[in-house]
Parts: C-alpha cells; sequence; structure tokens
C-alpha cells in the first residue's frame, strides 16, 4: 500500500471505527488481571462460539491465531469485507470483549528476495486488518533459523523486517511484536534485536513456555532484560518428557509459569495474559472446552 493510499486508508478506518465504537478503545485499566487466549486453543470453533465462551469464563480479549483453521484472516468471513468487520466489531462490544492481538505467520528471518517479500506483504496486510478492528498488535515470528545461512545475517534480516513493518505502522495504533519463538529464545539474542530494532511501533510478545524450555533462564531475570519490549504475553504451562514439550493444565507442569506472571504483575505490566493452548498443532491434548475454562479459574485465583 503506498503511503498517500496508507493515509487514506487510517483516516477512513479511523472514522468508521469512532462513529461506531466510541468506547471500544484497547483500555488496559480495567478488569484486573486481563485475561485473553488465542484461538489456536479452539480451531474448530465458530466465531460465535469463540466469543460466547469468552463471556461466560470472563474472559475480556480474544486473540485471534486463525478461525475454523484459516490461517489467513483476511480470508475469514468474519474479517473480509468491511461490512463483515462492522459486525463483528459490534459483536465484541456488545459482549464487552477486545481484539488484543492478531497472530500473522510472517517470518522475518528469510533472505530469499521473492519470500520475503511475501511475508513482509502479508504482516502489512494484518497491520492494516488490525487497525480497522481496532486492535493493538500483530505478531510475526522467527521460526527455526537457517542453517546454511550466516547467523549475524539471519539476525540483521530480523532486525530489517521489524523496523520496514514498523514504518509502515507509523501513523496508526498498531505495533508489531515478534515472539520469542523457535530458535530465538535466549535473551542475549532476543536483546540484541530488539535493541536495534527499537521503534514507536515494534516490541515482545514474551512466550514464557517457549524459553524456559529451551534455555531453563530465570523468568524472573529474563523479565528484568527484557521488560521494556514486552507488550503482550503467550501463557501456558508444559512438562518436559525425555527432552520432549508436553502440554499441559496450568500449574501441573515444569515451566516457572507463576513465576514469571507474579515477576510482570509486579513489575507494572499492564496488558493481557494471553492463553496459547496449542491445540491446532497438538491434537492430542486436553479440549479447547477444558483447557479454556481451567486457565480462566486458575489464573483468578491466583490473583485474587
Amino acid at each position: 500500500m503506498k503511503t498517500s493510499n496508507r493515509k487514506q486508508f487510517l483516516q477512513t478506518s479511523g472514522l468508521l471505527l469512532a462513529g461506531a465504537f466510541v468506547n471500544a478503545s484497547f483500555d488496559f485499566k480495567k478488569n484486573n488481571p486481563h485475561l485473553s487466549f488465542s484461538t489456536l486453543g479452539c480451531p474448530d470453533w465458530d466465531f460465535q462460539k469463540i466469543t460466547d465462551f469468552a463471556v461466560q469464563h470472563d474472559y475480556t480479549g480474544i486473540e485471534v491465531r486463525g478461525l475454523l483453521r484459516e490461517m489467513d484472516l483476511t480470508k475469514c468471513k468474519e474479517f473480509n469485507t468491511a461490512e463483515s468487520r462492522l459486525a463483528t466489531m459490534r459483536m465484541m462490544k456488545e459482549k464487552g470483549l477486545q481484539f488484543v492481538d492478531l497472530g500473522s505467520s510472517a517470518n522475518m528471518h528469510i533472505a530469499d528476495i521473492t519470500e520475503r517479500k511475501k511475508n513482509l506483504d502479508d504482516a502489512r496486510r494484518f497491520i492494516d486488518l488490525a487497525e480497522q478492528l481496532n486492535c493493538p498488535f500483530i505478531r510475526v515470528f522467527p521460526n527455526g533459523l537457517p542453517k546454511d545461512q550466516d547467523r549475524n545475517q539471519t539476525m540483521d534480516l530480523i532486525i530489517k523486517g521489524l523496523l520496514e513493518l514498523g514504518d509502515y505502522a507509523k501513523g496508526g495504533k498498531v505495533s508489531v511484536l515478534m515472539e520469542t519463538h523457535g530458535d530465538l529464545t535466549k535473551t542475549d539474542d532476543l536483546e540484541t534485536i530488539m535493541q536495534s530494532a527499537r521503534h514507536g511501533h515494534t516490541g515482545l510478545v514474551w512466550d514464557v513456555t517457549n524459553m524456559w524450555t529451551i534455555t531453563k533462564e530465570s523468568p524472573v531475570e529474563v523479565y528484568k532484560r527484557l521488560k521494556k519490549y514486552i507488550r503482550h504475553t503467550h501463557i501456558k504451562d508444559a512438562k518436559l518428557v525425555d527432552g520432549k514439550v508436553q502440554y499441559v493444565l496450568m500449574g501441573q507442569g515444569d515451566v516457572p509459569i507463576f513465576q514469571a506472571i507474579d515477576a510482570l504483575a509486579k513489575g507494572g505490566y499492564k496488558g493481557y495474559y494471553s492463553f496459547e493452548w496449542e491445540k491446532l498443532w497438538h491434537p492430542e491434548i486436553v479440549e479447547p472446552e477444558i483447557a479454556l475454562a481451567d486457565y480462566s479459574r486458575v489464573m483468578k485465583k491466583h490473583f485474587s
């Protein structure tokens, strides 16, 4: 999208939302703790069921990572036209819910020019969609870093991708957040990247379990070093069985997950504690009706 068109788009989408959803702004000052869940945990639920379940179990946020197994949100019927987006936003407002993050599949570490452009373009489409949904964040990530590519070159590609997307988001309300994911889970690496990619529209999604199961770094120490970059979180628990990660209900695993949660709360974190139950990728784990209800109960009990 060209700069002039982007400005026009921001003005138009802003006016549309302002007229219909004046009170739907992303507000971190209500209902502590702020609980959301990722739709990764309920890949076979339609949007009606997702939002009904959220209300019934005291969630106030929805993190959208696919709907009915469609991962390109711009193709989902809830979002693919201006009319459907407005209807979706009305439903969210009526139920007291907010979109807290849109999970793209955009990789930042790819060197191939064609493939890199595709990933960055995908992220831009998600930024545009997030603007129209009054959603503050989109997620991007690195996955398995290429073995045949110089590591410093790969880190530089990630930094450049974040800065390019941060510039694209400039002028709007959306920030581009890199998830601690895949081969990029060591605090030293993350700090190096985020220092170089520091921008008014970039930040981190701290996935505590992604990091701890690989590095065993203390969440308290991780938080101290990455605090200024953390804008959103992914929360889940897991056991390590024969070196492999097995996801379990909160408090039943090996991850010092509540140390991380307490560090966030004591450190003044005002964002969402977003439950990422990876049911789509791991169909063998507990059903969403059980896991998502359990998370809300455990978190409310912990904060009380």
